[in-house]
């Protein structure tokens, strides 16, 4: 099993590494990084890894964000002494969530975990043919109700969000339906010129902003179909949002 290590402290490093080839002689660690910046450059020039442990706080940023700008094709454990990001982690392949200090016995759990459900990281008949399905015209999305696939035009989705580390899609007539992707690699497949990365929980098309104003630096946004919760764009994505409102 082909393994990457992203953590910035060497001790920490080291230590994993060496507790991982103590528990399956299999494992080969492809390579050990420290930045969010280092580990995006070598996703994109490398080929994928079986398995990634990830610490969420780095040096330059959290490690979301690679998989913000790298879709996540690979089962990811995060590794961290905060347990304030587990909901957030779900969002981008994560199987387990380590908190430190790291003993043996956490990271062997992890590790059979990560065999048991590792069929579910492979590409199936079935994902292959939805994927061949969507990839000439990139115009529609595949989602589930029940145990059937139904396909979507991509212009009739008012938006994406996560609940409950489920991910949901609706379109403009209401109805809601399952996905089997998370938000990072939908970001990733769809126009950004039509839709937008709200926050962690929301991706929306810009015909379902029926309006939106300026709260404390953050901007207040009301889709429709309505969501009963609030939905708001950080102070830091708040001017990035104004030019994509306004089509710049």
């Amino acid at each position: 099993m082909n393994v990457i290590i992203i953590e910035d402290e060497l001790l920490a490093q080291a230590k994993l590494e060496a507790m991982l080839l103590s528990l399956d002689g299999s494992i080969n660690i492809l390579t050990k990084l420290s930045s969010v910046k280092d580990s995006i450059q070598w996703l994109m020039t490398n080929p994928t890894p079986d398995l990634v442990f990830v610490d969420i706080q780095l040096s330059d940023d959290h490690s979301f964000e690679i998989f913000r700008k790298h879709p996540v094709k690979f089962p990811v454990i995060f590794t961290t002494a905060y347990d304030k990001y587990l909901l957030e982690s779900f969002e981008f392949n994560s199987i387990d969530y380590l908190l430190k200090p790291i003993t043996e016995e956490k990271l062997k759990r992890s590790l059979e975990k990560v065999k048991t459900l590792r069929s579910h990281f492979l590409q199936g008949n079935l994902l292959k043919l939805i994927e061949q399905a969507q990839a000439p015209a990139r115009n529609r999305i595949v989602a589930k109700k029940g145990t059937e696939y139904v396909a979507l035009d991509l212009c009739d989705i008012a938006y994406f969000y996560t609940e409950h580390k489920i991910v949901f899609v609706k379109d403009f007539s209401g109805r809601q339906l399952i996905l089997d992707k998370n938000l990072a690699e939908l970001e990733a497949d769809i126009d950004p010129k039509n839709f937008f990365r709200l926050n962690r929980k929301f991706i929306a098309n810009m015909k379902s902003i029926e309006r939106f104003k300026p709260d404390n630096g953050k901007i207040r946004v009301f889709l429709q179909p309505e969501m009963k919760e609030e939905i708001f764009v950080s102070k830091e994505t708040a001017p990035e949002f104004r030019l994509w409102i306004e089509g710049k």
